[in-house]
């Protein structure tokens, strides 16, 4: 079972590893960069071959980077826009240091101008940015629906990689906070929200869980995570979610509002002792 959380360390690479054995995990989430801003350190050799020897030690499954929230394709704003290609492309290029990753988006939000035109610039940033020879896949994000927000409905995920030049080599994050606050009942029907990804997108292009429950009921559209099992979600509904025949061997990721490390080792340990087969 691939399972870990959101993590950040002053400590580079080498102190994500760490954090993440502290916690019981064998993946991570990390941001790329200052979540609400542009800034990045620079890469540090040998910060990066540290924690490719941990990585292999402890049998690691793909860690995730996710773009800093600051990051809209799709802004009205022309200078917007080109910030994000500057950080997209940037982001991409750092990954190559620690190949074979994978690297998440908020599709973004189109601010008025229409989903569909929202998603046709957001297309162009990727045609813009990415390139066959990367071996880091990028993911798109399923959203909550709140705003103008691009993502919250499936078909518009699919309508994304369908158009985007380098598509086919793209894939997705589920996270069951957004798809549970867009309408999608993963706590009472989660084989129909399945069929009806698979339908829209294809499961084959599934490739990471991000593990949350929601403070909100099912359609807010609000997106406010709740720990597991403290939210309108439940423990129950998210233990299905680990140990569904067609999930299960995807990576989790936790980004549940944690106070401290000890929070997401106990929810780890947790959904540890709810897996079934092994």
């Amino acid at each position: 079972m691939y399972i870990g959380c959101h993590l950040s360390s002053a400590d580079g690479f080498r102190g994500l590893a760490r954090d993440a054995v502290a916690v019981g995990a064998n993946v991570f989430q990390f941001f790329t960069r200052n979540p609400r801003g542009g800034a990045a350190k620079p890469i540090d050799p040998a910060d990066v071959a540290d924690f490719l020897a941990t990585a292999r030690e402890r049998a690691f499954g793909p860690i995730l980077a996710h773009a800093p929230y600051t990051l809209n394709p799709c802004s009205d704003k022309a200078d917007t826009r080109r910030f994000a290609r500057e950080v997209f492309a940037d982001d991409l290029a750092r990954m190559e240091h620690v190949p074979g990753n994978l690297y998440n988006f908020h599709p973004g939000s189109h601010v008025g101008q229409g989903v569909g035109a929202g998603v046709a610039l957001i297309v162009e940033t990727l045609d813009a940015v990415l390139r066959p020879e990367q071996t880091t896949t990028v993911l798109l994000e399923t959203m909550s629906g709140k705003g103008s927000e691009v993502g919250g409905r499936f078909e518009e995920l699919r309508e994304i990689l369908d158009r985007a030049a380098l598509g086919a080599r793209m894939g997705v994050c589920l996270d069951t906070c957004h798809v549970w606050d867009a309408g999608y009942d993963v706590a009472g029907d989660l084989d129909g929200v399945l069929r009806e990804f698979d339908r829209a997108v294809g499961l084959d292009r599934l490739r990471a869980i991000h593990l949350n429950d929601s403070k909100n009921p099912l359609g807010s559209r609000k997106d406010r995570h709740a720990r597991i099992g403290e939210g309108c979600i439940g423990l129950e509904a998210l233990v299905r979610v680990v140990n569904h025949p067609l999930l299960r061997d995807l990576p989790f990721y936790l980004e549940t509002p944690q106070d401290d490390l000890s929070g997401w080792a106990a929810e780890i340990a947790l959904l540890k002792s709810r897996r079934t087969g092994g």
